[in-house]
């Protein structure tokens, strides 16, 4: 009954968002006063019904509903609720539908709590966004229904993927189709205004809010996932350049842009031509993402399974949307008027260089990611891998961190830069300190002492402009910039510590055994059986001692039965200046010494990867707190439109 209902309310909502379309039409040309009505309404309703039908697939989970065929294949009656509960979108279907229902949301968002796009482009961006759901409501109920039944009902369920049997599902998958979603709220207001040709600071106002509230939830997305595959997957890395890995990078490389040009398109009415360009931009990437981890072309542990017909529809969905989209582009953008010029030595134009460095780093992860695809198609293999990314991205990336020194401290429209003694203080200290560590430290290799060195210069830079200034009255999103550029700079620095200091060291130990990595004299005092809610493992207990510092640390190699597979448990012991990273293995067949394969790394300052990364999340909501509360007030006052 429950997915029965489910099925309905998706198919409601999938005819609400067709009447949306036609709504919209009708807001946007102004010929429909009944229809222009109806708009905001049917938005809502839609979003609306979408939720409960993904409500009534989390609750067909919760009961292990076995007569459902994605419950019987993705679930199990001995399984952790929480798992259960996650795992009703730790799957294809399941989490199209959680795709569909923040695409509705974000169209009942719009609906309900827009107020500073004028009616015709409210209307021309209501119809693009119910466009969007059309296509994937579509593929849901044609191709991919989460609520399809399975007679007869097996008894117990296949199981979820035991290395998404872990808290990360419950936050990850989520925030990251939050910030997926956000950019089609954006690529919505794109379109519309190519349609209206109303391309200002007014649709940048209105634009600015929901691409940070994206950028946002794709930098938590991306932190949450990089830390969850660091110690689940029990390899001791951070970030692979996997393609699924890149398929959420590439987004948020093209939100940042955004993000600047929609700013100084907002202050300046600057930039107008970057601001459309790259809000469709930042959408094609989501979509390719998509199709790149639902269309079965790609093998990673982070790909869903799929057939190569969803594929096709996917890639259908892929071609309507983004070359129609840029077909648009190239056919309407003449309509849009030039914005205000500025200097080339100007916050603007730094921000320009912001925005080709960016793009630049997306071309490269673009290529990388889809040339070995392109190859194989044409019966050749290749592999592309990290030598590839971070010889290609890093030198960019260093360059991008000088803009972020220099940048913050020019002013609008033309500068000169030799007013700003301020600005040499961090280049000094990023002399100096590259000086010392070439010195003393030569043997890390040079881009892990130039990411350092500039790390520490641009988290100066990032203070520098708040210098001299009445902190307790500055605007927050003065401060949050400030917070993200910090961020930045601490994310940088973890990187640069834990490639280039990091030590790794693979032992055979048997029980008693003690190594030494840099510092840390590590024994392994026992082994033991353990049993799970639905796995048995094989845990070490491991004692560490650097000094009088001493501590336990646990990993397991656990085996699932449902289904069968076998995963490393890594053990952390975190510490102000890092952490100890352990994995234990069984021995290798055929060894009869009672000698476990114990793998240990030390990785100097690699915490700061995540917390620099949660520094520029939080930058970015105190900015969209701060924009959201300028509004407010702007309105209150009766002038909403002005600089806010």
């Amino acid at each position: 009954m429950i997915a029965e209902f489910g099925l309905a309310a998706l198919w409601l909502a999938a005819a609400f968002a067709l009447l949306q379309a036609f709504a919209g039409i009708g807001h946007w040309r102004g010929f429909s006063p009944a229809l222009t009505s109806l708009t905001r309404p049917v938005a809502v309703v839609q979003g609306v019904l979408c939720l409960i039908a993904f409500g009534c697939l989390i609750w067909l989970f919760a009961v292990t509903d076995l007569s459902v065929l994605l419950v019987a294949s993705n679930s199990h009656i001995d399984k952790p609720m929480i798992f259960k509960l996650a795992g009703s979108w730790g799957n294809h279907e399941g989490s199209m539908l959680l795709w569909v229902t923040v695409l509705s949301l974000a169209g009942a968002a719009i609906a309900l709590f827009e107020k500073r796009l004028d009616q015709q482009t409210l209307g021309a961006a209501l119809f693009a966004q119910s466009l969007l759901g059309l296509g994937f409501f579509a593929f849901l109920l044609f191709s991919s229904n989460p609520f399809e039944r399975l007679d007869p009902a097996p008894p117990t369920g296949a199981g979820l993927n035991p290395l998404l049997q872990d808290i990360g599902l419950a936050f990850h998958p989520p925030t990251l189709y939050i910030g997926y979603v956000g950019l089609s709220v954006a690529f919505s207001f794109a379109v519309a205004a190519l349609l209206t040709g109303k391309v200002g600071p007014t649709f940048a106002r209105a634009m600015r809010p929901w691409v940070l509230l994206a950028w946002i939830f794709l930098t938590i997305g991306i932190t949450a996932g990089s830390y969850w595959a660091y110690y689940e997957l029990g390899w001791g890395g951070w970030w692979f350049w996997d393609p699924v890995e890149n398929a959420s990078l590439m987004p948020w490389l093209a939100a940042t842009a955004l993000l600047h040009s929609v700013a100084v398109l907002a202050t300046r009415d600057a930039l107008r031509t970057w601001t459309i360009m790259l809000a469709l931009v930042a959408f094609a990437m989501a979509m390719a993402g998509t199709f790149l981890v639902r269309s079965g072309i790609l093998t990673s542990v982070h790909a869903f399974a799929v057939d190569p017909e969803r594929g096709a529809f996917i890639l259908g969905l892929l071609a309507i949307y983004v070359g129609g989209s840029f077909t648009l582009f190239g056919l309407r953008i003449g309509v849009v008027r030039e914005g205000k010029t500025f200097a080339l030595m100007s916050r603007e134009g730094a921000i320009v260089g912001n925005n080709i460095f960016l793009s630049v780093i997306l071309a490269i992860v673009l290529v990388g990611t889809l040339w070995p695809l392109a190859a194989e198609a044409m019966g050749d293999k290749i592999s592309v891998g990290p030598p590839y990314f971070n010889r290609t991205t890093v030198p960019i990336a260093l360059l991008l961190m000088l803009l972020l020194i220099v940048g913050p401290m020019l002013r609008w429209r033309g500068d000169l830069l030799s007013r700003h003694k301020a600005v040499w203080v961090p280049i000094g200290i990023f002399v100096l300190l590259l000086a010392i560590l070439m010195a003393t430290q030569a043997r890390a290799g040079i881009w892990p002492i130039l990411s350092l060195s500039l790390a520490a210069a641009t988290a100066l830079g990032a203070i520098l402009p708040l210098i001299g200034r009445r902190l307790m009255r500055m605007p927050l999103s003065v401060w949050g910039m400030a917070l993200a550029h910090f961020g930045f700079a601490v994310s940088v620095a973890g990187m640069a510590a834990e490639s280039g200091w990091k030590s790794e060291k693979l032992s055979a130990m048997r029980v008693g055994d003690s190594v030494v990595v840099s510092g840390w004299t590590v024994k392994l005092a026992d082994v033991r059986p353990v049993v799970g809610d639905n796995w048995v493992a094989l845990e070490g207990q491991v004692q560490v001692r650097r000094g009088d510092d001493a501590a336990d640390m646990i990993p397991q190699s656990r085996q699932f039965s449902n289904p069968k597979q076998q995963t490393s448990e890594a053990a952390l012991l975190t510490r102000w200046d890092g952490q100890l990273y352990a994995v234990i293995a069984a021995p290798a067949k055929g060894d009869t010494s009672d000698r476990w394969q114990v793998r240990l790394w030390w990785k100097p300052f690699v915490t700061l990867i995540w917390f620099g990364g949660l520094l520029i999340a939080l930058g970015g909501a105190l900015a969209l707190i701060g924009r959201i509360g300028l509004f407010r007030r702007k309105r209150a006052r009766g002038n909403p439109w002005s600089d806010a």
